[in-house]
C-alpha cells in the first residue's frame, strides 16, 4: 500500500489516518455523546467524568480541526458554547457502534460485567 502525507504527516495506511480523526482515549466517547444533540463543554465533562478540562479542550479542539465537530458561540453574557456533530463527525458513529459491540463480545468472552454489578 502506498504512502501518503497529509498535514505534514506521513501515512503508511487508510486505517492508521482514519484513527488520526477518532483514535485515542477520549475522542470517540466525545462523538458519541454528541450524536444525539449539541451539548456544552461542562455536560461533555459531567458526562465523561474522568477527563480533565485541559484534555477535554485539546480533544474538542482537535476534532473540531479534523471538521469532526462544529463549535457555536452563542452571543449572550455569560458566552454559551455548543459542539455538535457535522456530517463528517456523523459518518464515524456506526464505526464507533462496531468497536463498542467488538468490546462488549471481548469483555463477555473474558468474563467481565459490565456494567459491573454494585
Amino acid at each position: 500500500m502506498p504512502q501518503f502525507f497529509q498535514d505534514k504527516r506521513l501515512y503508511y495506511t487508510p486505517i492508521e489516518f482514519a484513527l488520526s480523526h477518532i483514535g485515542g482515549t477520549w475522542k470517540m466517547p466525545i462523538l458519541w455523546r454528541l450524536q444525539e444533540k449539541p451539548l456544552r463543554f461542562s455536560e461533555l465533562k459531567k458526562d465523561i467524568p474522568h477527563i480533565t478540562d485541559k484534555m477535554l479542550t485539546s480533544q474538542l479542539r482537535e476534532l473540531e480541526s479534523k471538521e469532526m465537530i462544529h463549535r457555536e458561540v452563542f452571543p449572550v453574557v455569560p458566552p454559551k458554547v455548543e459542539y455538535s456533530l457535522t456530517e463528517k463527525g456523523k459518518k464515524c458513529i456506526p464505526v464507533i457502534e462496531t468497536i463498542m459491540s467488538f468490546g462488549y463480545d471481548l469483555m463477555k468472552e473474558e468474563g467481565i460485567v459490565f456494567p459491573p454489578r454494585e
